[in-house]
């Protein structure tokens, strides 16, 4: 497990260096957008990044409880609670992490005016939780992991960005505010998503014998 987990982060770690980089982008052009207007956004951009996160989550996991032919799932052995537990948790724990706790950290160090910390499964609960439940459904009907999983990195890098520019308060920044952002923007979503996509579901499968 520990290989895999390595391997996966070192697979991912360029694709999250850009998105990192386009989050920086963003933010040089977008640093004074009013609040309410960035907390809108924020509100876009992490639902759907849940919804793809409890696609991919949910989706790795029932991939790996078929028997396959042809790589086609043939007949799925995994329990739908199970299913909708480990896609939620994975969905809404993780995206919690990576869009709103590590970039509020990244905004009480650099002391951010507008600095708070938004919970959407709770401040958005009606919205957020149950398009979780959407993309679990989902992948049980249609599991898919590739393209979800790389919208779902740049999502997390977009939802975390404005988070911070929630914090900005219209003021300007600096070279040394850039690079924090750069690096708790890398940092929210590379060990984060690659822990909800790929290490998290896979910890609840079980090893088959040939």
């Amino acid at each position: 497990m520990f290989k895999q987990i390595s391997k996966e982060l070192k697979i991912h770690a360029p694709f999250t260096i850009f998105g990192a980089i386009t989050g920086i982008i963003i933010i040089a052009l977008f640093q004074k957008l009013p609040f309410d207007l960035s907390y809108n956004i924020f509100y876009v951009l992490h639902p759907i990044h849940v919804v793809l996160s409890a696609l991919v989550t949910a989706s790795m996991y029932k991939l790996h409880t078929c028997e396959r032919i042809s790589g086609k799932c043939i007949s799925g052995k995994c329990n739908l609670w199970i299913l909708l537990i480990i896609g939620y948790i994975g969905s809404i724990g993780i995206a919690t992490i990576s869009d709103s706790i590590i970039p509020y950290l990244g905004e009480v160090m650099l002391k951010m005016p507008n600095k708070g910390l938004h919970l959407g499964f709770i401040e958005k609960w009606w919205l957020v939780n149950p398009l979780a439940i959407v993309g679990v459904l989902l992948a049980g009907f249609r599991p898919t992991t590739k393209f979800p999983h790389a919208g779902h990195v740049l999502l997390s890098t977009w939802a975390s960005l404005f988070h911070i520019i929630m914090a900005i308060g219209g003021g300007a920044l600096n070279w040394f505010v850039y690079v924090v952002i750069f690096l708790f923007l890398f940092f929210a979503v590379w060990i984060p998503c690659c822990l909800s996509d790929i290490i998290f579901p896979l910890l609840f499968v079980k090893e088959q014998k040939k």
